[in-house]
């Protein structure tokens, strides 16, 4: 048997009507006896003569009228309280909701190095003409008569010993500069991010995922707030907020890739702001960053 809040605080209300009414009524009719002339009315009788209790004043003569009341009682509330259950609230979710596989978004660009400079122009040789070049010989007279002396040459200056200096050490190669980690951007990997809260469920990836789905869907639709603008001029539709799931989960890099106005595209930024930690998405077994991109729907009741 299952019962509602509602109905177990009636009950409660009932057995707290049905107590103070017995006591108004024990009270009533001890008082009653109470104001009789108890000892004048047993005068005559000699068996109440030595006797301390009278039985119009005895308050114990309905005992076990009242301890079978109580256990009663007792195993109505108690039977209550096992009884008392609790439902989970029904979040309305907007049908024909697009998974965000099927919205086709250009994907963000990743930071790539500068293409490498132009090789320089190859040099032009220009043809210079050939110039010719007339040089006068002088011619010395070079004979030699017998009688001519000529002198022997002083010998040359013994060299003087060269000492070999040392050379200097040539100066270390720079080092080369580190190159900045470029950490890649994915749009599908091998196991995209989920939301959290069915990892620890059994199932394989597709079962995983599509519990994902479902509390993520769960969570947009119980925590957003209609805009009031949007809601007096009756737009409608659907919002795609994109963003990227980093290494550890978290949520970065939030936009708005399509907007309704009215407020819609803000509201929309505003829940998944709002979201916890998510799965991160794996490729080839190592964590990665990959972008997500986001469809919400706006949709009046009625």
């Amino acid at each position: 048997m299952a019962i509602t809040s509602m109905q177990f605080v009636a009950v409660l209300g009932l057995l707290l009507l049905a107590t103070i009414g017995v006591i108004f009524f024990v009270k009533g009719i001890i008082s009653k006896n109470g104001s009789q002339d108890l000892a004048s009315k047993y005068a005559s009788d000699t068996r109440m003569k030595y006797s301390y209790k009278y039985p119009e004043a005895n308050a114990f003569k309905m005992s076990n009228t009242f301890l079978l009341a109580g256990l009663v009682g007792a195993l109505v509330f108690t039977i209550s309280a096992f009884s008392w259950t609790t439902y989970d609230e029904k979040v309305y979710i907007p049908e024909n909701i697009e998974l965000p596989e099927d919205i086709e978004m250009e994907p963000p660009r990743t930071a790539e190095p500068p293409p490498p400079p132009p090789p320089p122009p190859p040099p032009v040789i220009e043809e210079v003409p050939e110039e010719e070049v007339e040089e006068e010989v002088e011619f010395e007279d070079m004979t030699v008569e017998e009688e001519t002396e000529v002198e022997a040459p002083p010998p040359p200056p013994e060299p003087e010993p060269v000492v070999e200096k040392p050379k200097p050490k040539p100066p270390p190669p720079p080092e080369p500069e580190p190159e900045e980690e470029v950490d890649e951007i994915f749009t599908i990997v091998q196991q995209m991010p989920r939301f959290p809260g069915c990892e620890d469920g059994a199932g394989d990836d597709a079962e995983k995922k599509k519990c994902a789905e479902k509390k993520m869907l769960e969570f947009i639709y119980k925590n957003i707030k209609y805009p009031s603008i949007a809601r007096e001029n009756g737009i409608e539709g659907m919002v795609v907020v994109s963003f990227v799931i980093d290494k550890a989960g978290n949520i970065i890099d939030p936009k708005i890739l399509r907007d309704l106005g009215g407020g819609c595209g803000k509201e929309a930024l505003r829940i998944v702001q709002s979201m916890p930690k998510w799965t991160p998405g794996r490729q080839r077994n190592q964590p990665v960053k990959v972008q997500f991109n986001l469809p919400v729907r706006f949709k009046l009741e009625g």
